[in-house]
């Protein structure tokens, strides 16, 4: 994306969902596994999922994922622990202090807001820290400003 655009919003409801199950089945191409489908897929879990808990599970989800893609989990890339957690609170954050609407407002809402930006990390963590091996394999505190409402494993 280049500088000055705004993030890739979703057409409907369906388009997202299509996301979070691509996700969870391991059938969504790598391609489209974008800034904006991670938290259209955390969204669409944390809303439509009660049967996954984000905190919990996103770590064995999105790694598998990446794995059936064809990617590699290690200390350079694949699965972020820290940015995980750091964006699940984000989203919930942005939830709680949204009323009820449908799918897709609430993901194009979320990803025009602070808290989906792809920088919003960095309002908590030093770049140091963030993207530290120890905040790549396990949940860090942020060094910089607590979180709105609490911690990130909310």
């Amino acid at each position: 994306m280049a500088i000055g655009e705004g993030p890739r919003l979703f057409a409907d409801d369906e388009s997202i969902r299509h996301v979070g199950r691509g996700l969870l089945d391991r059938s969504l191409p790598k391609a489209a596994w974008t800034h904006e489908a991670h938290l259209a897929a955390c969204l669409w879990i944390v809303v439509e999922r009660s049967d996954i808990d984000p905190a919990r599970d996103m770590r064995a989800i999105i790694s598998a994922y990446n794995v059936a893609v064809g990617g590699v989990n290690d200390d350079r890339q694949g699965y972020h622990d820290t940015i995980t957690h750091c964006f699940i609170a984000g989203v919930r954050g942005w939830l709680a202090r949204t009323g009820a609407g449908t799918l897709v407002d609430r993901v194009n809402g979320l990803l025009e807001a602070p808290e989906g930006q792809r920088d919003w990390p960095l309002r908590f963590y030093s770049r140091d820290r963030l993207f530290s091996v120890a905040a790549r394999r396990a949940l860090v505190a942020p060094d910089l400003a607590s979180f709105p409402g609490g911690d990130t494993e909310n």
